[in-house]
């Protein structure tokens, strides 16, 4: 992918996954990103199954969501421009979490496992900026799903039995 188009960089560094990257670093990483597309009602990855990539969206309206042990599918989430997913298989190697959909037309830029290892030998720097960022990233939504579980929670205890 080439790096010089001015539009695609300030995007990039606009979206949680690329802020605070230098220009040198943004560089080397947009030439490691494949430009994806889906359509609408497509599934961009299924729960369950290997993955060793992550995406940035770039346009489009994705739905994640989650399978019960009864089978019901749980809604989880909904991903927009700059949002990004997928990155907990670049960390810990395990298959997918959720499955996520497109809802709309679909254009992401994936970037796998492989090249985020070409870029940790490439430019140290460039890699542990992205690994804060992906952190960072990862606890505003552990955050999140703190605070819903805790609004479930309301007048109940942990476990569910009431108070009282």
């Amino acid at each position: 992918m080439a790096a010089s188009d001015p539009d695609l960089k300030a995007f990039l560094l606009a979206t949680p996954f690329f802020g605070g990257l230098p220009e040198p670093s943004l560089d080397l990483l947009i030439s490691m990103l494949v430009e994806r597309r889906f359509d609408a009602n497509a599934t961009v990855v299924a729960e369950g199954e290997p993955g060793r990539s992550m995406f940035i969206v770039k346009s489009g309206r994705l739905a994640v969501s989650k399978r019960t042990n009864a089978g019901s599918v749980i809604p989880i989430s909904a991903l927009e421009p700059g949002d990004f997913f997928g990155e907990m298989t670049l960390i810990e190697m395990q298959n997918r979490s959720a499955t996520v959909v497109a809802e709309s037309a679909t254009e992401l830029y994936e970037l796998t496992a492989q090249k985020l290892y070409a870029c940790y030998k490439a430019d140290i720097h460039a890699y542990v900026i992205v690994l804060q960022n992906i952190n960072r990233e990862l606890c505003r939504r552990l955050r999140r799903s703190d605070d819903r579980f805790a609004a479930l929670q309301v007048g109940g205890s942990i476990d569910g039995a009431q108070d009282g």
